[in-house]
């Protein structure tokens, strides 16, 4: 692939920079990056991946666009209430970047097709609202051998981690290997999320998924990065692979992916986006 003229220039800032350059460009528009959700996190994730010039954008939500996203999905406008938000989505990406491919899965994700959608993209980026998916996708990737960029939100704090197994990194189960029980996370109604803080997590998993795509820095594999608003505050812990994981470690006792029953209204750190 040889940039045009126009795409040197709408690229520039990208090839300014030595860890990118013309050739870290052509590999951006060559990569596929699917997302999981384009709500409060897969809103700036999807922005700026096609912002930044990944020509392949897959993106996936069965939900429409309410009036109460608008305080942080700042992909979806006043105009869009009722739309479904991929279809809201594809519109302002393809009207951002035409060089951009936005493929959209206007579909449930359950275990019958999540691994023949994730299959030939690069990378995953979890976006997603509730435990049963987060889990789905985690087991997904691991058996499809793909990277995932996860990030979680709730009131004023979010976290972000990027799991690798397939390159000796932990996998979300080693972190969580099981859904809490109902009853012990906070209900849609009584959880809240500053908006401005959606738009943080998402940009750091954008930010972690571009510096897989490059091959560039240090990403937060085998780490987990944790942000609180309230006091300005970052802590990076060292997340380490669990030798008794029940699915990546040698003696695993989840074999095949299963599609967990989703609580009413319960949520995770990242189910109110």
């Amino acid at each position: 692939m040889e940039l045009t003229e126009e795409q040197i220039y709408r690229y520039s800032r990208n090839i300014l920079l030595p860890e990118v350059g013309g050739v870290g460009q052509e590999r951006l528009l060559r990569s596929k990056a699917f997302c999981l959700g384009v709500g409060g996190l897969g809103s700036p994730i999807a922005l700026y991946l096609a912002a930044a010039g990944v020509g392949t954008i897959g993106i996936a939500d069965s939900d429409q666009v309410d009036i109460s996203n608008l305080q942080r999905q700042v992909l979806h406008f006043t105009d869009d209430i009722g739309r479904p938000k991929i279809l809201s989505a594809r519109e302002k990406l393809q009207k951002l970047n035409p060089d951009v491919n936005v493929i959209v899965y206007e579909e449930m994700i359950t275990k019958k097709n999540i691994r023949d959608i994730i299959k030939d993209y690069d990378i995953v980026l979890d976006g997603s609202d509730n435990f049963p998916t987060r889990y789905l996708v985690n087991d997904a990737c691991y058996f499809e051998k793909k990277t995932l960029v996860s990030g979680a939100i709730l009131r004023f704090e979010g976290q972000v981690s990027v799991f690798k197994p397939h390159s000796d990194g932990p996998c979300y189960r080693c972190l969580y290997p099981e859904i809490p029980p109902a009853g012990m996370i906070p209900s849609c109604q009584e959880a809240g999320i500053l908006g401005a803080v959606a738009g943080i997590i998402g940009n750091i998993q954008a930010v972690e998924t571009l510096k897989e795509l490059l091959q560039i820095g240090q990403t937060l594999v085998g780490r987990l990065l944790v942000f609180n608003a309230l006091n300005m505050s970052i802590t990076d812990l060292k997340v380490k692979r669990d030798p008794k994981c029940p699915l990546c470690s040698e003696t695993p006792s989840i074999k095949e992916i299963v599609d967990y029953e989703q609580p009413d209204c319960s949520v995770d750190l990242s189910s109110i986006v």
